[in-house]
């Protein structure tokens, strides 16, 4: 048996386009339908893009301020170093006079004491003679 309908080209262009116009309708009462769930992704998706943003934003400040805190405990540090040096030229300046103080002290002690012997000698001398 044949198929009773003629299934001329006419009749199947007609019925492509309208299957093609029944999709085309589905697919806008699927959209239609689904729009408040799409807006309401939408702004999911907004609100959290803000939020990674925001939370980017406060680790740049975080680490600029550590990064901050960490150049001013250099500085710090390099001052204290600084300072350090300074501390002991000053002192080593300071012992160095010191000895060359002490050793100008026992040079004149030394001379004295020399002086005061070379005297004790000629007065013992004198009275050696005198007697």
């Amino acid at each position: 048996m044949r198929t009773a309908k003629a299934n001329d080209l006419d009749d199947r262009r007609s019925a492509a386009a309208d299957a093609k116009a029944a999709l085309l309708r589905a697919y806008r009462t699927r959209m239609n339908a689904a729009e408040p769930t799409r807006l309401a992704r939408q702004e999911e998706l907004v609100a959290a893009a803000a939020a990674r943003e925001k939370r980017r934003e406060e680790r740049d400040r975080i680490k600029a301020e550590a990064r901050e805190r960490q150049q001013e405990q250099e500085r710090i540090q390099a001052e204290a170093a600084a300072y350090q040096d300074a501390a002991n030229v000053a002192a080593r300046a300071e012992i160095e006079a010191r000895e060359r103080a002490d050793s100008m002290i026992a040079r004149v002690i030394t001379d004295e004491a020399a002086r005061k012997a070379d005297r004790d000698r000629r007065y013992a001398g004198r009275k050696a003679r005198q007697r």
